[in-house]
């Protein structure tokens, strides 16, 4: 995986919340944005029995972040989403130049 850096945490880490792991089971929520990468394009992870593929990593800007990629990140639009991720740091603030990496998955297909 040349084209990617070394991972900054383990795959098992990368969703951990039971309300997210519960919208990504339903289908509704297909990113996570984390400021290292927990997974490459490939790797299967699992959750509460459900097996996920990562689909996509790709480098982002907080500022691009849009009510689209709020909702795939499984919230209704960014302002609630930046809501929630403000009050889960504190002290933190929205920084629209900060890169994140953004991985994307799906439910994994029985081959």
């Amino acid at each position: 995986m040349s084209q990617y850096p070394e991972k900054t945490c383990s795959i098992d880490r990368l969703i951990r919340h039971p309300k997210l792991i519960e919208t990504a089971k339903s289908g509704v929520k297909t990113q996570q944005r984390r400021d290292g990468v927990y997974a490459w394009p490939g790797e299967v992870f699992e959750l509460d029995g459900t097996a996920f593929v990562v689909t996509d990593l790709q480098r982002e800007r907080l500022g691009d972040m849009t009510d689209e990629h709020a909702k795939a990140e499984g919230y209704p639009n960014l302002e609630s989403y930046r809501a929630l991720i403000l009050s889960m740091h504190p002290g933190m603030t929205w920084e629209p130049e900060h890169l994140v990496w953004v991985h994307s998955f799906k439910i994994k297909q029985d081959d």
